[in-house]
């Protein structure tokens, strides 16, 4: 079972999205609702699961990772690199969500460390950022656990739930993985 994750820690892996994981996918952001509410919106029936997953299949620019609850053989939330920029930038921003099932437990701190280092020694990115809505507290402390650097603050930042958000802005260089400044907080 080992040889379908991309990487795997002591408890999580991670690996690409499939279209036969809609029906589990779904499931968990339907059982998600209230956590995720008012900062996601991931999907939650088949057809917009399928068009959310074929966007991060078939488009280069973007990554999706499942993270993978290793002991319960169940999805425990999901990570994407969205905005994917190669060239001088080498760069892309990060989205994340949790299920509720597996929220408080460390597995989102564990998989966002795998792809971290999957995006900046495979996809060779030097430099990703995490854009958080201030509010959202659990986003900001995994954020901060995994050594992102708070760079700043966007008024007016994206269109979420009807409104334009305000959003921090969290980066973490390939150099802050090397010379410890990054992880160093788990």
């Amino acid at each position: 079972m080992a040889a379908r994750y991309l990487a795997e820690g002591t408890r999580v892996g991670i690996r690409p999205f499939t279209y036969d994981d809609a029906a589990e996918f779904t499931g968990r952001v339907r059982e998600s609702k209230a956590l995720h509410h008012p900062w996601l919106f991931p999907p939650d029936t088949t057809p917009t699961y399928r068009a959310y997953a074929g966007r991060l299949i078939e488009d280069p620019t973007k990554a999706g990772f499942l993270v993978c609850d290793r002991d319960h053989d169940t999805l425990a939330g999901y990570i994407n690199i969205n905005n994917i920029v190669h060239g001088a930038f080498h760069s892309g921003a990060l989205g994340y969500g949790a299920f509720a099932h597996a929220a408080g437990r460390g597995l989102m701190a564990e998989a966002l460390r795998l792809v971290v280092t999957h995006a900046f020694t495979t996809l060779g990115l030097h430099r990703l950022e995490i854009n958080v809505q201030p509010g959202n507290a659990a986003s900001i402390a995994l954020a901060r656990r995994c050594g992102f650097r708070l760079e700043g603050y966007s008024p007016d930042f994206l269109f979420i739930d009807g409104a334009w958000r305000d959003h921090q802005r969290w980066a973490l260089t390939s150099e802050m993985t090397r010379d410890g400044t990054a992880f160093a907080q788990s």
